[in-house]
């Protein structure tokens, strides 16, 4: 019987050793078992499609102001009057509407860090159209002139195209990342100058002859499918849903400069496939 005792006794010294050894944190002491963090795989080519709802504020202050100086270059009204620089059409315009399109990029991953390139593609309309008249006189020499003018200008863009670089931190299965990069966009624009120039001579002497006191000047451009280029920057986010498929949403601001400022900002969600 002394020996059973002292068999057990030695047993359970040696298990109570044992379990010493084992770190505080241990699953198997503590009674329950730990999840690890769970990996998501966001490295990868990836395809998808979405939709956006937003506005673009186009400035119209200097649309035909290069059209005014061709029309009146070298003229006496233009370097008296300075026609060209009056803000005939003036102030912004803004226009909501919404458009649809895809995506495509390629991801690289290190870590929880995630870099990658991007392309976004979005087809609506955003646009708008403003004219306006101004008219002026002022009397230099002994002559009076005047100049009344009248501009139109609409413009739309119908495709927008942004290359991004890509840049976020993955936390699980969510990713939020900023981006930025080139914009091209393809854009329908009208343009239009009516200049009606005069000069009455009011001095009490004979007056000099007129050369280009009493002149119309007309025209008008109109470009289809004018290819513009910009600049885009915005933030986003995408959660992993299931499978390969993962969600996404974003802002976007993208800006193209010319004749007519225009900055398109909007906010689209997505839905895409990571191969």
């Amino acid at each position: 019987m002394r020996r059973i005792v002292l068999a057990m006794m030695m047993v359970g010294a040696v298990q109570g050793a044992q379990a010493a050894d084992y770190p505080d944190d241990e699953p198997v002491l503590r009674g329950m078992l730990r999840e690890s963090p769970r990996y998501v795989r966001w490295q990868g080519f990836y395809v998808g499609g979405q939709a956006a709802y937003g506005s673009s504020d186009h400035n119209f202050s200097g649309a035909t102001r290069d059209i005014a100086a061709q029309q009146l270059a070298f003229t006496s009204v233009e370097q008296i009057m300075q026609v060209s620089t009056w803000p005939v059409i003036g102030g912004k315009i803004s226009h909501q509407n919404s458009a649809f399109g895809g995506f495509a990029g390629y991801n690289g991953q290190w870590g929880d860090a995630v870099l990658g390139v991007d392309a976004s593609y979005m087809r609506g309309n955003f646009g708008a159209k403003a004219s306006g008249t101004m008219a002026r006189q002022i009397t230099v020499d002994e002559v009076n002139y005047s100049a009344n003018v009248t501009s139109a200008a609409s413009i739309n863009f119908t495709d927008v195209l942004t290359l991004r670089g890509r840049a976020g931190y993955a936390i699980g299965s969510f990713l939020p990342y900023a981006f930025g990069g080139v914009a091209l966009g393809l854009a329908d624009s009208t343009r239009s100058s009516i200049i009606r120039s005069t000069g009455t001579y009011v001095g009490a002497t004979v007056p000099p002859p007129f050369v280009d006191y009493d002149v119309t000047y007309n025209k008008a451009e109109n470009k289809h499918g004018r290819l513009m280029v910009g600049y885009t920057f915005g933030v986003g986010a995408e959660a992993m849903l299931f499978g390969n498929f993962f969600a996404r949403g974003e802002w976007e601001y993208v800006r193209f400069t010319g004749p007519i400022d225009t900055n398109i900002n909007t906010v689209r969600g997505g839905l895409g496939y990571r191969f």
